[in-house]
């Protein structure tokens, strides 16, 4: 039973702007955005943990607080990646228009769409249900445990490769790190050179491009169906499409990308579908704070995206997975597992 308006608790700002800050950090990082707005708030007790109980109730402020949020967390996306949304928008609708797919990026176009279809389809289903049901601090740790030994998983796929047939055959791309042409030791950049070019943060250059375009279509519907498991509190999309994509033969970096391109329609869409939810009766005496929370959102997501971009191109998924499995195993501890 929804609880009645009387006896809803509202957030104040600080409460809003200390779980923005944590969703937009944790909804890119792949530990779980929803698991820690779950978990966080019963750590720290008192109101904080009244927002949680509230969550599990069939109209909950703070739930269509929490996914309103999505709406920042995605503009940071679509900002980092402008450049390439903007190509794969056009290059999909000349698709429509020639009716043909040519090119690598009205092929990777395409693959986002596939991947989109299955969680937008299992998101409208059972979105509410599910974060109704599963938005319980108990439930958020274990499945965040569940998030740590997915991660391992991943990890232990790229310590393993085996040959894939997930990838479509296609033009070697000497860019791309390859054997490719030999070049004379004259034509090679300098270590230094390499080094700063390796360094730079770049959202998605020729190579990741022609790599992301060579994922075959079940691999992109296998993977985009995955990400239907972050509706479970605790499981976290990127996680999820990251660890696919590591299955699937993609290096940390451009698996990293794969899941910021294939989360990012998915990240709006659940929190455009709160914008009707916070502009009537739900959002009553806290659009105020969904603004500052969005802010803060905004500023810890940019962090995000950034540090990840930079971290991920030598760096392993060991540290997230150890985390989500501590954190985990800690609030299963403290909620009542024993």
């Amino acid at each position: 039973m929804p609880i009645a308006s009387a006896h809803v608790y509202h957030m104040n700002f600080l409460q809003a702007i200390v779980i923005g800050l944590v969703q937009g950090l944790t909804e890119l990082f792949p530990v779980s955005s929803l698991g820690h707005t779950v978990l966080v708030p019963e750590w720290i007790g008192g109101t904080w943990a009244t927002l949680v109980q509230q969550e599990s109730t069939a109209e909950s402020p703070y739930l269509a607080f929490v996914v309103g949020l999505h709406l920042a967390t995605a503009a940071v996306l679509i900002g980092f990646y402008f450049r390439e949304w903007v190509r794969l928008v056009v290059a999909f609708v000349r698709t429509l228009v020639h009716r043909r797919i040519s090119t690598d990026e009205e092929r990777l176009a395409w693959l986002i769409v596939i991947a989109t279809v299955p969680v937008g389809a299992l998101g409208v289903a059972f979105e509410h249900e599910f974060r109704v049901l599963f938005a319980k601090p108990l439930a958020a740790a274990i499945f965040l445990v569940a998030n740590g030994g997915i991660l391992f998983l991943g990890e232990w796929f790229v310590r393993h490769p085996r040959p894939s047939h997930a990838v479509v055959p296609g033009p070697r791309s000497t860019d791309a790190g390859g054997d490719g042409d030999e070049e004379s030791s004259t034509a090679r950049p300098s270590s230094r050179v390499r080094r700063l070019r390796d360094e730079r943060i770049v959202p998605m250059d020729e190579a990741a491009e022609h790599e992301l375009a060579r994922i075959d279509v079940p691999t992109a519907a296998i993977v985009g169906a995955l990400q239907a498991l972050a509706l479970l509190a605790g499981i976290s999309r990127e996680g999820i499409a990251m660890t696919g994509g590591l299955l699937r033969g993609l290096n940390r970096e451009n698996a990293l990308r794969f899941a910021f391109m294939l989360s990012t329609p998915v990240i709006l869409a659940a929190g455009a579908l709160k914008v009707p939810d916070l502009l009537g009766p739900l959002g009553d005496g806290i659009r105020g704070q969904v603004v500052a929370g969005s802010l803060a959102a905004v500023a810890t997501s940019l962090f995000a995206v950034f540090f990840l971009t930079h971290y991920f191109k030598t760096r392993t998924l060991f540290p997230f997975a150890i985390y989500s499995v501590l954190f985990g195993t800690a609030s299963a501890i403290r909620f009542g597992i024993f």
